[in-house]
């Protein structure tokens, strides 16, 4: 019985199959926007990073292991579930960690919409994938499509957030009296 219900994740396959690559690739290039602050010197102090660049980092990390979880030659769906429970609830524990950091740093001032996609969306997307991970085995339909809006929502925040620090960056360089770098 348990083989059977796994059929449902074999129609999955596509969707992750895009999601994984596209939080791989946005991940590469979140690394060049944190070089690329680090050169202007706009990034703040390592407390600021921790706040606002390295969750957009674990957040497509995270898009990424539920694409490769939901795309494994499972034996069960009871294994994929422990597997989505166990990133979920990791994820819910950095998410707090984050609003954490986000609240002691002191180099940048969070507006409402920083607060929204850095602490709230997250953590209601690590929410959503520990429901849908614990409810799996019972109700796999309803839980996949709460696995795949989960993986998107943490790929949308992460495309979000990078936007945010690239433009950030760019605004800061282009600030009077800045050093614009070697000529």
């Amino acid at each position: 019985m348990e083989q059977a219900a796994l059929s449902p994740l074999a129609a999955w396959r596509t969707f992750y199959g895009i999601i994984g690559p596209s939080a791989a690739a946005l991940t590469g290039l979140q690394f060049v926007v944190i070089v690329l602050g680090a050169q202007v010197n706009v990034l703040g102090s390592a407390s600021t990073t921790r706040a606002f660049g390295t969750p957009t980092i674990v957040h497509f990390c995270a898009a990424l292991l539920v694409s490769a979880f939901m795309t494994a030659p499972w034996h069960g769906l009871a294994s994929v579930a422990v597997g989505l429970g166990i990133c979920a609830g990791a994820g819910i524990v950095y998410a707090l960690v984050v609003i954490r950091h986000t609240r002691r740093q002191t180099s940048y001032v969070p507006v409402l919409e920083d607060w929204l996609w850095h602490c709230v969306l997250p953590v209601i997307a690590y929410g959503a994938l520990l429901v849908a991970a614990i409810v799996l085995r019972w109700r796999p339909e309803a839980s996949l499509f709460v696995i795949g809006a989960t993986a998107l929502l943490l790929l949308f925040v992460g495309i979000h957030n990078a936007w945010d620090a690239v433009n950030y960056v760019a605004l800061e360089r282009q600030k009077p009296g800045r050093a614009r770098g070697p000529s």
